[in-house]
């Protein structure tokens, strides 16, 4: 038995001598590697390579799953912000327009300060009577009333049909027909006024119809302004209108009917102003020409 101890100890003692010996020799500064080195070195760079491209490859895909996901919230981001721009792009065009509307009705109020214009705003508009009437935001606590002309900073757009005590209908001129007249003139400087009544709306040409009413030596001519007269003691005179484009006599030659252009855009209208014509003084009360029914 203690020859058996005796030869383990010498055996343990040998292998801790030869480890020493080869840790030694590793340590050396050496140029060359072994054979075994070499082996060793190889084979735990080959497992290394074996187990680092799978993982790489995973680690890859992941990293582009991540990359696609971050591309795809920018991108909605990017849409978002390309939508918003392009919102406050419309609106601030719609403001620009409005403001524009807003100071040429500013200028016309300025400009008819002998009667009582009211401001105001159309809040509706039916889709089925579209090119005959809209609702405005002032009723009879502002002092409108009916049979009140209504325009914009272009021109004349009709007149109040109905009122209530916070809003109003108005008739646009394009729903006028032969019960609905305006006394109407065409200026010219250095001739006689033609006069005439508007009384209706051809839908065909999109045209409101003028018949003059007294002869003239002088004819209509296309692009001449046509104005209200005022003769009707409803409506205030000077009120543009339209313009000419054609001039059609009757089958018998004794009346001439021209076709007019309004010069406000029947389609789109957003902010009005109410005339109210201030009372005729005693001697022009006897004007009798009735305007609207």
């Amino acid at each position: 038995m203690k020859v058996f101890q005796r030869k383990r100890l010498f055996i343990l003692l040998i292998g801790i001598i030869i480890l020493v010996a080869l840790i030694g020799y590793s340590m050396q500064d050496r140029k060359n590697e072994t054979i075994a080195e070499q082996f060793v070195k190889d084979t735990v760079g080959w497992a290394q390579n074996l187990v680092h491209t799978p993982v790489e490859y995973v680690t890859g895909i992941f990293e582009n799953i991540d990359d696609i996901k971050n591309t795809y919230e920018e991108n909605k981001l990017l849409r978002q912000k390309i939508a918003e721009y392009k919102s406050l792009q419309y609106e601030v065009q719609e403001l620009k327009e409005e403001n524009d509307e807003l100071r040429n009705t500013l200028d016309k109020t300025e400009s008819i300060r002998d009667y009582n214009p009211v401001q105001a705003t159309v809040i509706s508009r039916s889709p089925e009577r579209w090119i005959e009437q809209v609702t405005i935001n002032k009723g009879s606590q502002d002092g409108v009333e009916e049979n009140m002309a209504v325009i914009t900073a272009e021109g004349m757009i009709g007149k109040v049909d109905a009122e209530s005590k916070f809003t109003s209908t108005v008739k646009l001129l394009t729903g006028f027909d032969q019960f609905n007249r305006i006394s109407a003139t065409v200026s010219r400087e250095d001739e006689d006024d033609i006069h005439g009544m508007i009384e209706g709306y051809d839908q065909e040409s999109n045209h409101l119809l003028l018949r003059v009413v007294e002869e003239s030596d002088f004819d209509l001519e296309e692009g001449e302004l046509v104005l209200s007269s005022g003769m009707g003691g409803v409506f205030p005179a000077g009120l543009p209108i339209g313009e000419v484009k054609e001039v059609k006599p009757d089958e018998y030659g004794l009346t001439r009917t021209a076709f007019v252009e309004p010069v406000a855009d029947m389609y789109d209208i957003n902010n009005v102003i109410v005339v109210e014509r201030q009372q005729p003084n005693s001697d022009t009360s006897s004007e009798s020409e009735e305007e609207a029914s």
